[in-house]
């Protein structure tokens, strides 16, 4: 049987149909293929091209050198070392896991503890992922070297050479300069990213705080190509940063530095300020104990926090600027100056001292520190030898609402307004305030108590310069403040800052000034005195002064108060206000000890060694020449 004949020409029909609709679909998808090539690289061009670069090209924070802190004779007090950390850029890392197995790598070539760990996640959740987040500072030799061996194998980990703070004089002048530390995750919530970006460390108190502004300076950038492992390349642009300014404080570091050794010499928790009466610098401001910053530039561990933290002696906590304490006798040339300023009394009315006080139709006796009195009183006696029952007699005849505002005008009462933060205003009493506070109507016996620096009344060792000061030049005051001048490091060029003149004191006669002043010479020169003994008999120069004793704790009606029989932290305070040379005063200082007993014999000889280290001139071993031998 034959075959069929093939039909060839429907077999190339076919074929020819087949090819075309061949031809048509790949004519349709190279058209897909175009459009989409012309949308990616005609329409989007610009979009893709940015990207592309920035898979390639980064922008890089560089941190600018903050600012240096001197005193006012050019000591540094904190500058800048050159040190290495080490960070980590997530994006390189990949996931979680993965970055959790790195920190376990990391922990077999270096020293990591479990804060500096905690602290980087808490910085982890916070930055963006294409930002280096620091996780190690002030890495050694051998470290840097251990982990430049096996960079190979971690991803993302560098090691940058930055600039770390450091305090050369440690426990000196700590709680003025304070201390930066590593941003915490409240203050990365707040703070600007342009500003703070590459930026680990922040003022976070005293001068390193206040000034944070002015030190920080402002941050550069560089714009840089990097290879696929994130490694730089090139820097294809930058732009500078700028440096913070350098600030010289008003301190004199020498006489600081007598200050503090006055305090812990004598082994007393206290505090020592020193102000220029003429313009409201300070000169010292002291504060013991003290503790040194530089533990807390990078992370102190918790063991040594917490020994600082809870020690009875609070090394952390500046008396000087946040310490309220009742002014004890040294609020009396004060009232005194309120008493004449009011016609209250005259620098000639007198009263009768018997040893004890009582208000008209009571019982109760506020009694005198003599317990026989001092008899017939005047103003200058009763400055001179501290004699409470005319200052008892003068506050009733005065009352609390005109004592309240003619001690308010020397700053009683509210923050003077230096230029550091967290400063207390102590606390000046009145009807409103007990009111407010305790619910209770004032009585007669409150202001009877304020009238000798006790009861409510509590002023800040800052407050009691301050306003001493004010008193030294006749109702003059100016705002105290610790900056003296700004240096801008790039051009050397230094601006000083100008004083600061606040209201001055309103007085009917400025010769009241005249006549407290001399009677405050007479505690220091005459020999009934307070101060005489301790301070008088050794000095070069006159001093104006008066000294106080702050009681801690009520002494009962028929009570006599033994300290020999107290615990240490129930004796009383010793104060000692002052100011010199009296007749043209360039320093005006004020002084607590706590539980330091009498104000005479403690608190005066600190005030002394202050005020001879800057008024007398120095010898060749530095010491002031013609010092007062001790007491």
């Amino acid at each position: 049987m034959s075959r069929p004949l093939r039909d060839t020409r429907a077999a190339r029909k076919l074929f020819a149909g087949r090819a075309l609709v061949a031809g048509v679909l790949v004519f349709l998808l190279f058209s897909v293929i175009a459009a989409r090539l012309a949308w990616l690289q005609i329409v989007n061009h610009e979009h893709f091209a940015t990207l592309s670069d920035q898979n390639r090209i980064r922008l890089v924070p560089v941190p600018p050198t903050r600012g240096q802190i001197f005193d006012r004779k050019g000591v540094l007090l904190a500058g800048n070392l050159a040190s290495f950390h080490l960070e980590i850029t997530p994006e390189q890392v990949g996931s979680h896991a993965q970055m959790e197995a790195l920190l376990e790598q990391l922990k077999t070539l270096i020293e990591l503890s479990d804060s500096e760990i905690n602290r980087f996640r808490r910085l982890l959740r916070r930055s963006p992922r294409y930002n280096g987040v620091p996780l190690r500072f002030n890495l050694t030799e051998d470290e840097m070297a251990r982990v430049a061996i096996n960079q190979f194998r971690l991803p993302g980990v560098d090691i940058r050479n930055d600039l770390t703070r450091t305090y050369p004089l440690g426990t000196h002048m700590a709680h003025v300069v304070g201390y930066v530390g590593r941003i915490d995750e409240q203050e990365l919530a707040r703070l600007d990213p342009a500003e703070y970006s590459g930026s680990s460390h922040i003022g976070k108190i005293g001068v390193e705080k206040s000034y944070e502004d002015v030190l920080r300076g402002k941050v550069g950038y560089q714009q840089v190509e990097t290879n696929a492992q994130g490694r730089v390349i090139r820097v294809l642009e930058s732009t500078p940063p700028t440096a913070g300014r350098n600030v010289y404080l008003t301190i004199d570091s020498r006489v600081q530095r007598v200050a503090e050794l006055a305090l812990s010499e004598a082994n007393f928790n206290g505090a020592i300020v020193a102000i220029d009466p003429r313009n409201g610098e300070l000169i010292a401001m002291a504060s013991n104990p003290s503790y040194d910053p530089n533990p807390f530039v990078n992370g102190i561990d918790a063991k040594s926090y917490k020994a600082l933290n809870t020690s009875p002696d609070r090394p952390l906590y500046n008396r000087a600027l946040r310490g309220m304490y009742p002014p004890g006798s040294t609020i009396k040339p004060f009232m005194g100056l309120a008493g004449l300023a009011y016609n209250a009394v005259d620098r000639y009315s007198s009263i009768f001292c018997g040893g004890y006080f009582q208000l008209p139709g009571q019982d109760h006796k506020f009694r005198d520190w003599r317990r026989g009195g001092h008899g017939r009183t005047d103003l200058d006696r009763a400055i001179t030898e501290s004699c409470d029952v005319y200052f008892y007699d003068l506050a009733l005849e005065l009352g609390i609402d005109r004592i309240g505002a003619f001690l308010g005008q020397f700053g009683f009462g509210k923050p003077t307004g230096i230029d550091l933060r967290n400063e207390k205003s102590g606390l000046l009493p009145s009807q409103d305030w007990k009111r407010r506070t305790y619910n209770q109507a004032w009585f007669p016996g409150d202001t009877v108590s304020v009238g000798i620096g006790q009861g409510y009344l509590l002023v800040t060792p800052l407050q009691l310069a301050s306003a001493t000061a004010t008193l030294a030049m006749g109702g003059r005051r100016f705002q105290p403040r610790i900056v003296h001048a700004l240096e801008d490091p790039a051009l050397r060029r230094i601006t000083e800052l100008p004083a600061v003149a606040l209201p001055s004191v309103a007085a009917p006669d400025r010769r009241i000034f005249e006549w407290v002043t001399a009677f405050m010479t007479h505690v220091v020169h005459s020999e009934r005195g307070t101060a005489f003994r301790a301070v008088g008999k050794f000095s070069a120069y006159r001093i104006a002064g008066k000294t106080g004793t702050a009681q801690v704790f009520t002494v009962g009606q028929n009570e006599r108060y033994d300290a020999s029989r107290l615990k240490d932290e129930l004796l009383d305070h010793a104060l000692f206000m002052a100011f010199a040379p009296a007749d043209a005063p360039r320093i005006a200082v004020a002084v607590i000890a706590e539980n330091g007993g009498h104000g005479g014999s403690v608190a005066a000889p600190l005030a002394k060694k202050v005020m001879d280290a800057y008024l007398l001139p120095t010898n060749a071993a530095g010491a002031p020449a013609g010092a007062s031998p001790p007491p």
